[in-house]
């Protein structure tokens, strides 16, 4: 996809975005489940669109955005201003540990991320592309490392991975002192084993919730699952 991306209350232009709109930030902007926070981050803003998605959903919410790519965090803080949420959005053209080390007292109710995840993968010839989409175990170390400080009393962290790389950051997480309070396992099809897993992580122990997700019926047919998660936000539904 490219160009403008239309939406039901906003627009997405994705110029200068290595990483256009995709399935996977779209159903973590849709899915995540929040007690209405007041505080949200979104770590990997890319374009702004969980963003986006977050702040037409929670009215009452403020939000920050870390996008480290200068140009993608541009156009991200061009999505914002031209939003119906303009005033409530705010961009850090900077990598999430010089945003946290700069802000050390910031507590929010709800953090969430797309990240990278190509893992130890072909990297990309294309720089920004690079960035985009590849990540090593120490980003993700590093990451879950910042995140007991930085999530309030009963804060989320909701973050959308590939299982294999999901089962990594689990790990990650126990050894941080936070729980999985919820996995929301992605299957393309009914049948097919799942490829994408959504967790929350919390400070607080809890029982784990298991869901499962399917986004096609039958190829270039939406689930209605998938339409009746979308379809405040789709154009098509």
């Amino acid at each position: 996809m490219s160009g403008v991306f239309k939406f039901k209350q906003f627009d997405v232009d994705q110029s200068g975005c290595a990483m256009k709109i995709n399935t996977d930030g779209v159903l973590l902007g849709a899915i995540v489940n929040a007690d209405s926070p007041k505080n949200i981050l979104d770590i990997g803003a890319g374009t702004g669109v969980i963003a986006l998605m977050l702040a037409q959903r929670f009215p009452a919410a403020q939000f920050d955005a870390v996008e480290i790519d200068q140009s993608a965090a541009a156009t991200a803080g061009k999505n914002f201003a031209n939003s119906p949420f303009a005033g409530r959005l705010k961009i850090f053209p900077e990598s999430f540990e010089q945003y946290f080390d700069s802000n050390p007292e910031k507590k929010y109710n709800l953090i969430v991320s797309n990240p990278p995840f190509y893992i130890n993968s072909l990297k990309s010839p294309k720089k920004e592309k690079q960035l985009a989409k590849h990540a090593d175990h120490q980003f993700f170390e590093k990451l879950i490392r910042y995140l007991p400080n930085h999530l309030a009393e009963k804060g989320e962290c909701c973050i959308i991975l590939p299982t294999d790389t999901a089962a990594m950051a689990k790990g990650l997480a126990f050894k941080a002192g936070l729980f999985v309070k919820r996995i929301v396992n992605i299957h393309s099809y009914d049948d097919i084993e799942p490829h994408r897993e959504i967790l929350t992580l919390a400070k607080g122990k809890s029982s784990e919730h298991l869901e499962k997700f399917t986004i096609y019926d039958a190829p270039k047919a939406y689930s209605e699952q998938y339409e009746r998660l979308l379809k405040d936000f789709f154009t098509i539904f």
